[in-house]
């Protein structure tokens, strides 16, 4: 083999030796790009809300070549739809002192004083519940999610009617509220219902003001995973 043919190869060979940095210096900044994205999606996800996140997320998958599937998609147009029933749900306690709105990773919960519901003893929804219950359903028709109705009562013993303890009022109460729902199109398989009775105050009973706040009804509507 010629001399001018060795050399040539050597020549090569380091040239290649010397271009292997390139290949770990790009590797570097694709991580470091990765890594800012990363970051980026989740200033998005405590400003923005969930859904936001999870479609940050998919735009760094797309970027790089990933796959999204259909059950993802649906599942931030759900989370969509979540975020804009709490901003809905908040603007309507604005205006009624008498609900109360909790959130969580795991559903929304609103919280309704007794005293605007029923009259005390009964399982009849009064009038202004009923325009007040159904403002929510209208929302709620726009997910699929279930909602589980719970009755809490104060502890004060039932004197008298048809109901003979606070659990079976608090049953009949939860299912007086599921039963409105239903009516007004609410799809049933989604709904469920409890009563907790006297068992989960959230105020002392022992006075009328915490008496007042444990008569109540919760409607939870459980976010998707």
């Amino acid at each position: 083999m010629p001399i001018y043919r060795i050399r040539k190869e050597d020549f090569e060979n380091e040239l290649n030796k010397s271009a292997l940095w390139a290949i770990t210096y790009g590797d570097l900044m694709s991580y470091l790009m990765i890594f800012f994205l990363l970051l980026f999606s989740f200033s998005i996800s405590r400003k923005e809300g969930k859904a936001k996140y999870e479609e940050s997320l998919i735009q760094i998958q797309k970027t790089f070549g990933g796959e999204v599937s259909k059950e993802k998609l649906e599942r931030i147009e759900i989370q969509k739809k979540e975020e804009n029933l709490e901003s809905k749900l908040k603007e309507m306690q604005k205006t009624n002192l008498n609900l109360e709105l909790e959130s969580n990773e795991r559903r929304v919960k609103l919280v309704l004083k007794d005293a605007i519901l029923f009259d005390s003893g009964s399982t009849e929804l009064k009038s202004e519940a009923k325009k007040i219950l159904r403002g929510v359903v209208d929302e709620l028709k726009k997910l699929p999610n279930d909602i589980i109705v719970e009755g809490h009562t104060d502890n004060v013993p039932i004197k008298g009617g048809i109901y003979k303890s606070n659990f079976e009022l608090s049953m009949a109460r939860a299912y007086s509220v599921i039963k409105f729902m239903q009516e007004e199109g609410i799809d049933p398989k989604r709904l469920s219902g409890i009563g907790y009775g006297e068992y989960k105050p959230i105020s002392d009973n022992t006075t009328i003001e915490g008496r007042a706040k444990n008569r109540r009804i919760e409607i939870s509507i459980l976010k998707v995973d």
